[in-house]
Formats: C-alpha cells, sequence, structure tokens
C-alpha cells in the first residue's frame, strides 16, 4: 500500500466526523477508499454519502447492482473491488457463471432482459463511453428512468473506487490472492 491509513488518534475533527458517520451508517465501517479520500475530508463526505445510496437504497436489485460494480471492477482490473463484490454479488443472487465470464473478459449469457440491459450499458460506458440510442431506449423501457441513471452512477463511483484503490496499491485482506490477471 501507498499510503499510510490513519487511525481516528491521528485524524482532524474533520477527518473524525466523517469516519464516525461512516461506521454509523448501514455499512458500519469505513469502506477501504475513504480510508484514502480522508485526505480531503469534505470529499470523503460526499464520496461516502453517494457509495452508501448506491449500495444500499437505489431501485435495483442487488444482484443488478453488483453485475454492474464487477463489470467496473474488471474494466479498471480493481482487484481489491473484484475481491469484496465478487461476494456480495453471490449473496445477491448473481449466477455464478456470469461472474466468472466477466472475470474472464467474456461476455456472460443472460436470461433476464434487465441484467442483459445492466450488462450491456456498463459495458458500453467502460468500452466506449457512450451508449447507443437503441440501448439507452432498450433500458430505459426496462430499468426506468431511475433505473438507468443509476446504473450510471454506480460505473462512476466505482471507477472512482477503482481508480483510488489502484492508485494506492491496497492490498487483499488476510493474504487473499487476487482473481484477476
Amino acid at each position: 500500500m501507498r499510503l499510510k491509513l490513519m487511525t481516528p488518534d491521528e485524524m482532524s475533527a474533520h477527518q473524525k466526523e466523517t469516519y464516525e458517520e461512516s461506521i454509523a451508517s448501514k455499512r458500519g465501517s469505513p469502506p477501504p477508499p475513504m480510508m484514502a479520500w480522508l485526505n480531503s475530508p469534505e470529499m470523503a463526505r460526499h464520496a461516502t454519502r453517494l457509495g452508501a445510496f448506491l449500495r444500499y437504497d437505489t431501485s435495483l436489485p442487488v444482484a443488478l447492482s453488483e453485475l454492474a460494480i464487477l463489470v467496473t471492477a474488471r474494466f479498471w482490473t480493481s482487484h481489491y473491488e473484484w475481491y469484496a463484490h465478487k461476494k456480495m454479488a453471490l449473496a445477491g443472487g448473481l449466477a455464478p457463471e456470469i461472474i466468472e465470464d466477466i472475470k474472464q473478459r467474456r461476455v456472460p449469457v443472460l436470461d433476464d432482459p434487465k441484467a442483459q440491459a445492466v450488462y450491456d450499458v456498463a459495458r458500453s460506458l467502460h468500452e466506449t463511453h457512450q451508449v447507443p440510442q437503441e440501448l439507452y431506449d432498450q433500458a430505459t423501457e426496462l430499468l426506468g428512468k431511475r433505473g438507468l441513471v443509476e446504473i450510471i452512477g454506480l460505473c462512476g463511483y466505482y471507477t472512482m473506487v477503482s481508480m483510488t484503490l489502484n492508485t494506492y496499491e491496497f492490498d487483499l485482506p488476510n493474504g487473499e490472492q487476487s482473481e484477476l490477471v
């Protein structure tokens, strides 16, 4: 890890306030990238609040949110993000073979049209940086305006998370080894 993470005793009052807010949230603990973001306490506060919303309070079922997150983690080869969200995706009902296909950079077979729309939007945003009109129309019909904007938010937020984790070279916990190459 490139950054020495602060303990609560080393934090300024503003940093500690953000840290404690994160612990009191649904997460129960600070997300690892927040520990880097605390170097900009106001950014950490806003980013952590956005992350909590995207993780727990979107209109999307867990499996669809985690699908977008895994596509993002794979795009960025974010080892920590993949490690954390693979578990959540499995717990949320995303099939292991879909996860394996994303890990191997293969296009997964998705029987659910909503899952297909999430995958296609996430992949299109990362690979082409846009969403073609036909996909936009299909995603809006299947996910609604709110669902589409939340997929965009998930991809954007977890891009920032992945960039943070990659830049500061966050280690996987407990000596875990990355599955991504």
